[in-house]
């Protein structure tokens, strides 16, 4: 297996969906409560990535697996069925992932908190059952949900607490804190989904997907996907207006006009080839500039 042909199968380029809520719990911790622990946030990290990589190979797997046959998707458009992959070998790296990330992850919460086990058993949970069992989550119309809260706001609410357990305790004005900082993440990342599955929907109905998009019409998809970028910035600002991002993080409405003119070219026509990149345009910017203006505000003090 060339290392391009992996990155695809753990679908590399979309990691920044979690890599960068870690950086804003991160963040959040050391703005808040001055206080780090490297070697927590390095196994963390680690242990989110390699999940993170197993979700998308148990993805790939399953979707392999459930293709029906009557179009071509799982030997020309899957990964394992184009490329000819060995079904042991994309199993074995799949559970090897999965069990070396959860025993890091037992051991994190034996050295912090139960509440890492929880928020741990809940993330490992919501991503193996987006893939996997008789109806997963991602064939059901709750993906985008799924995907937004779990990357966007549970990553950052573990990585929040594992800094801070020995100074607050867990309760639910720290979630309601760490909810609202991540909601810019958390509304991108479900739109990068809803985008997909617009793209995807006449092929994921004779997948027997039957997602968001298929119950409300590719039309309802587009208007929502553009609600959710206009919540974004609105979440942002509520975020510095209550103090719980600096200052510096109104400076994400420079992006809008870039932002608002890729989705309008989206909102004209949903096609995987042409247009789905401008969603995951939309997500990389937002979650890369919000991470550096929360730097430059911690930074600085604002």
């Amino acid at each position: 297996m060339t290392f391009k042909i992996f990155a695809e199968l753990v679908e590399l380029k979309a990691k920044t969906a979690s890599i960068f809520p870690f950086l804003m719990g991160f963040l959040f911790s050391w703005y808040h409560y001055q206080q780090i622990y490297l070697g927590n946030m390095l196994l963390f990290f680690i242990s989110m990535v390699l999940f993170n990589m197993a979700v998308d190979i148990m993805d790939n797997y399953m979707d392999y697996h459930n293709a029906t046959d009557v179009h071509d998707y799982k030997h020309e458009t899957n990964i394992i069925g184009r490329e000819q992959l060995s079904l042991s070998l994309v199993r074995n790296m799949m559970w090897t992932f999965i069990i070396v990330s959860a025993l890091m992850g037992i051991y994190l919460a034996s050295q912090t908190s139960w509440v890492i086990l929880f928020l741990g058993m809940f993330s490992y949970a919501m991503g193996i059952f987006y893939s996997a069992g008789p109806k997963p989550l991602s064939s059901l119309p709750v993906g985008e949900v799924t995907s937004g809260v779990t990357m966007g706001i549970i990553i950052p609410l573990i990585c929040v607490y594992l800094n801070i357990y020995d100074l607050t305790a867990f309760n639910w004005s720290l979630v309601g804190q760490v909810t609202l900082m991540s909601l810019p993440a958390a509304f991108s990342i479900a739109n990068l989904m809803l985008a997909n599955n617009t793209c995807d929907v006449e092929e994921d109905i004779l997948n027997n997907r039957h997602t968001l998009v298929s119950y409300i019409g590719k039309k309802r998809a587009v208007t929502l996907f553009q609600v959710l970028v206009i919540l974004t910035f609105v979440s942002a600002t509520l975020g510095v207006i209550l103090q719980i991002v600096p200052l510096t993080v109104l400076l994400l409405w420079g992006i809008f006009p870039k932002i608002w003119q890729n989705t309008k070219a989206y909102s004209k026509e949903q096609i995987k080839t042409k247009t789905f990149p401008l969603a995951i345009k939309n997500l990389a910017m937002v979650v890369s500039v919000q991470v550096v203006l929360f730097f430059i505000g911690v930074l600085f003090h604002l």
